[in-house]
């Protein structure tokens, strides 16, 4: 197909080299994002780092506050292809069946793992050692359409979600770059998903960002990783909040949990089910990221051995 018209729809930052390549190398006549959102104690409408590429690029943009019932301008542009990533709303049927070939997505995972919006938090918290993009036709399930093209990215033990979304957001684009030329065509391949095999990643909730230290030290340290740099993991100690960004971990024998049983340089070490985390960075309530030890600096250290936390 000669000039196919394309309709993007995405909205974060991980979307952006996507709709970079589309705009590179085909026509896109419309972008679909969220709707600007207040952010800061001022309250500054903030527009979407998608929104920001589509006006760079003199391209149209749509903002609807709820697609399901507000979808017409897309219907009126008559794409040939729909392509999303990470846009953020459940997609309507009638957008769905409006193409002339399709609406793919590109999704943050080896589905059928991890379907939903916390893909990558999901695979770095449970421990995964490797996870990846997924390019699908789009249905009205949740991530449920068939496949079209995977590529396998490894989750070091360096990595946290920030590096991951990163390296993902990269290796999407490449990936679509690769597929579109089939997608065009109608010769591309078309894989159903084993549902037996489906997992979910459901978006992350306040609860899930607490540190138990009831929990191995091992799954402590995925929770940070998985949790770095948002929404960050967290532990409360005279009741005030810290969040945790880094730590480290050493297998040991322990009686009790939650206890700090050392205060090193450069972290604060807490008791696990088997060992001690030591915390190497973290924001204290009210204050800006910084190393554990330039909080100690600050502080009594001596008062805070053999308190709990919680």
């Amino acid at each position: 197909m000669k000039n196919p018209r394309i309709i993007f729809m995405g909205t974060p930052e991980f979307a952006v080299p996507v709709l970079e390549m589309l705009i590179e190398n085909y026509n896109v006549v419309l972008v679909v994002t969220q709707p600007d959102k207040p952010v800061g104690r001022k309250q500054i409408l903030k527009e979407t780092p998608i929104k920001e590429v589509a006006q760079k690029h003199n391209i149209e943009v749509f903002q609807p506050t709820r697609i399901r019932t507000d979808f017409n301008k897309i219907l009126e542009a008559s794409p040939d292809l729909i392509i999303t990533c990470a846009y953020g709303q459940i997609i309507p049927k009638e957008v769905l069946d409006c193409p002339t070939i399709a609406c793919f997505n590109v999704h943050a995972s080896l589905l059928p793992k991890y379907r939903g919006g916390a893909p990558i938090h999901k695979a770095v918290i449970n421990g995964e050692k490797e996870t990846g993009i997924t390019i699908m036709y789009m249905d009205v399930g949740m991530d449920t359409g068939d496949m079209v093209a995977k590529k396998t990215l490894k989750i070091t033990d360096e990595d946290n979600v920030g590096s991951l979304h990163e390296k993902l957001s990269l290796l999407g684009s490449d990936l679509l770059k690769e597929t579109l030329p089939s997608i065009l065509n109608q010769t591309n391949k078309r894989e159903k998903q084993k549902e037996e095999d489906a997992t979910y990643a459901y978006n992350i909730k306040r609860e899930e960002e607490h540190l138990d230290f009831s929990k191995s030290g091992i799954e402590l340290m995925n929770q940070i990783r998985g949790l770095n740099p948002w929404p960050t993991a967290n532990f409360f100690l005279n009741d005030m909040e810290f969040k945790a960004l880094e730590a480290e971990f050493q297998k040991k024998d322990t009686k009790e949990i939650g206890i700090i049983k050392e205060i090193t340089k450069e972290a604060i070490g807490i008791t696990c089910k088997d060992g001690i985390l030591y915390i190497k960075k973290l924001k204290p309530f009210g204050k800006k990221i910084m190393s554990t030890k330039d909080y100690l600096n600050g502080i009594s250290k001596e008062n805070l051995v053999n308190q709990k936390v919680k």
